[in-house]
């Protein structure tokens, strides 16, 4: 038999001739790599590829904490709130970055300056004292930020730690833990502050912190237990065991990644929360006393002036307020991004 001739394999499209078959569309022939509509198209998706990872294949790597970065980055919400934050431990840290002036050192208060208003050299005026209330408020960002810090820290490593113990245990340990934050519950943040920090004698922020974390950790507690309970049944658990995972690794690669979201959110709302608290005990006289620097004493000392010189009480709280709300709005922004329901 003759073999078929240069027309014959044009007509078929038999790959590899000159021609244009079903998936050629030049003198190469065949395949997505001709020029025929199949190339073009993998050479679209090639370079969509390229433009948004840099090469070709390469592809974002998606978690839900990846996701949560990438959200936060694009909420307004989180980028104020962190500038704030930002702003007020920077104060709290270095406020000589801020005042080149001590409120410790001896002549910072003069009488004759006693309640003079705002100026240009001085913001925020002076107290009855005679001091200069700007610098007083630069420096007392120190207690109130070390206060919100130190008790979430304490808080959350407490709580936690009986949360995750008792929801991955159970049994007689979660029963018994669950009867004590019952316990715990009923005893309002404020009121029990007041009981224990007036039988406490003279506070300052390490025993405030400490207060206020015995009274706080059973919040995190029920989250954190919550979290773990409804974790530690899914697939990847029991795969993870079947493999012959250990406890540990099973805890710390699988249930706590998992489960610590929530206790993220909360934590950073209860921050700026426990910074109102500690104003409201040093405003009540049972906090931070003097001769240390806190914005609710500095609203204690002005309550008593605020007609006839109401810059004295305005300026520290306007500070407080912007600090409790900063704290609140990381919050709400982190919870937006971390929460798979509210996508």
């Amino acid at each position: 038999m003759s073999e078929p001739t240069k027309s014959e394999n044009t007509k078929a499209g038999i790959p590899g001739q000159a021609g244009s078959g079903p998936s050629g569309d030049g003198a190469s022939g065949g395949g997505p790599a001709g020029n025929g509509p199949a190339a073009r198209a993998a050479g679209a998706v090639a370079d969509a590829a390229t433009a948004k990872g840099g090469t070709a294949g390469t592809e974002r790597v998606a978690s839900l904490w990846t996701d949560a970065w990438y959200d936060l980055r694009r909420n307004p919400l989180f980028l104020i709130g962190a500038f704030l934050v930002v702003l007020m431990v920077a104060l709290s840290v270095a406020p000589q970055l801020f005042t080149d002036r001590d409120p410790t050192e001896g002549g910072f208060c003069n009488l004759a300056d006693s309640l003079k208003r705002p100026s240009a050299d001085h913001w925020f005026g002076f107290d009855v004292q005679g001091c200069d209330i700007y610098t007083r408020t630069v420096w007392g960002a120190r207690n109130s930020i070390i206060v919100g810090i130190l008790t979430t820290s304490l808080v959350v490593a407490i709580g936690g730690t009986l949360g995750l113990w008792a929801g991955w245990v159970g049994r007689l340990w979660d029963s018994t833990l669950s009867r004590i934050t019952e316990i715990f519950f009923a005893i309002p943040l404020l009121l029990g502050g007041m009981l224990i920090m007036s039988t406490w004698g003279k506070g300052n922020a390490w025993t405030v912190s400490a207060v206020m974390a015995v009274l706080g950790w059973p919040q995190i507690y029920r989250l954190m237990r919550s979290a773990v309970l409804s974790n530690k049944h899914n697939d990847y658990v029991v795969a993870a065991r079947a493999l012959g995972a250990g406890t540990g690794r099973i805890v710390t690669r699988h249930i706590l990644p998992n489960a610590v979201a929530p206790v993220i959110v909360v934590s950073t709302i209860n921050l700026g929360v426990y910074i109102g608290a500690e104003a409201a005990l040093s405003y009540l006289g049972i906090g931070i006393q003097s001769p240390a620097i806190s914005w609710g004493l500095m609203i204690s000392d002005a309550q008593s002036r605020f007609l006839t010189a109401p810059h004295v009480l305005l300026f520290p709280a306007i500070v407080l307020s912007i600090t409790v709300l900063a704290f609140i709005m990381l919050g709400d922004a982190v919870r937006d991004a971390l929460d798979p329901k509210l996508r």
